[in-house]
């Protein structure tokens, strides 16, 4: 539950978005950063622009009820990137599948533990992104896509961040304190995690790995919250299938932002691996792969569950093979399209479980108390 992103809260990279403001080095000018308040055609937002009409397009979206809201409470439903919620299902598919592990054979997941860990997911991804936000003030104001977030803008003072994170903070905490002893002590471990990420990318060519190790917190977290401790036979397979996950998609999210990170000197995956980056992905996938199969094989997972890892491994295939690194919007798309992987091993693990049979012992135990 408590990992973060920082560069997974950061807005989808388009060809069309020029970053002429970044290499002239000239200041940020109004019109330059006017958007349609609902967006157009390839915007970020998604939503749908009629020109010449005042009125808002009705739309369900994440980023349409965020720009229907009222004013003054825009800026911080921004800051928390709840326009673009790509980033909380990243986050929150790993608790899933690691509450599902855990369910009884025969049995659904824990809906109760799946509601808290997705509320929690909501509020760490939003403070995770409000942190981000205050570490990179400075850097966000020199590029263009990234000049309008509702600090680098002025939308929200640095006392007004501190405040809010203060409160999704303690919110979060409130989540936290649902769950057991164990679980709340291995949540809390992780803080130091999520305030130390955005950081990363200023000292080290591998800061999607520490994303990794923070955004997967919840493949560790959820078991614990279920059984009341980690069996890691289980919880660190999973737990190192989600970081190779994260080295994936984030890698390619990186590539959208590799031209100005090399002029702001932001480091990268992406810069490291360079044209190198189909073969490192593609080790990456069979680590993910092999560590499913451990953590299938040491809880006695179903065919269905083995089904659903080998439709992750012919996505993960399609997704490298036809990747193309050098444009962004092919990037954005790829990155997207990883839920899809989460969601393929959430219905593998719960249709897997539900295929196996209750424990003897158990059913024996049930008939005698009746």
């Amino acid at each position: 539950m408590a990992a973060v992103v920082g560069r997974l809260c950061r807005a989808p990279g388009t060809a069309a978005w020029p970053r002429c403001l970044l290499r002239a080095g000239c200041a940020r000018p109004a019109a330059a950063l006017a958007v349609p308040p609902h967006g157009g055609p390839g915007s970020p937002l998604g939503l749908s622009w009629e020109a010449g009409s005042g009125r808002r397009p009705l739309s369900f979206s994440a980023a349409g009820l965020v720009s229907s809201a009222p004013g003054p409470l825009q800026p911080y439903l921004r800051l928390m990137r709840l326009d673009k919620p790509i980033g909380t299902w990243l986050l929150y598919l790993p608790c899933t599948w690691s509450i599902s592990l855990a369910a009884e054979p025969g049995c659904f997941p824990d809906w109760y533990m799946l509601s808290l860990f997705g509320t929690g997911a909501v509020l760490m991804r939003g403070a995770g992104c409000t942190i981000n936000d205050m570490w990179d003030r400075d850097f966000d104001k020199k590029v263009l896509r990234t000049a309008s977030r509702p600090i680098a803008v002025g939308d929200i003072s640095t006392f007004q961040s501190f405040v809010f994170l203060g409160g999704q903070l303690s919110l979060a905490l409130c989540v936290l304190l649902c769950l057991n002893y164990y679980s709340i002590a291995l949540g809390a471990a992780s803080l130091s995690l999520v305030i130390t990420y955005p950081l990363m990318k200023r000292i080290t060519y591998w800061p999607q790995l520490v994303l990794g190790l923070t955004f997967n917190w919840g493949a560790l977290l959820g078991w614990s919250a279920i059984k009341g401790s980690c069996d890691w036979s289980v919880c660190l397979p999973l737990y190192f299938s989600g970081v190779m996950w994260t080295l994936i998609y984030d890698t390619i999210y990186a590539h959208q932002d590799k031209r100005d990170d090399m002029v702001i000197g932001v480091k990268s995956t992406a810069l490291q691996f360079n044209e190198n980056t189909r073969q490192w992905l593609s080790g990456f996938s069979v680590a993910m792969l092999m560590g499913l199969s451990v953590a299938g094989i040491n809880c006695e997972q179903t065919f269905l569950y083995y089904t659903a890892v080998a439709a992750i491994g012919a996505h993960l295939a399609h997704q490298i093979y036809t990747l193309d690194i050098h444009k962004p919007e092919d990037c954005w798309q790829k990155f997207t399209s990883n839920r899809t992987i989460g969601f393929l091993l959430f219905i593998g693990i719960v249709t897997g479980n539900l295929w196996k049979r209750k424990d003897p012992k158990e059913m024996n135990a049930v008939n005698t108390d009746i």
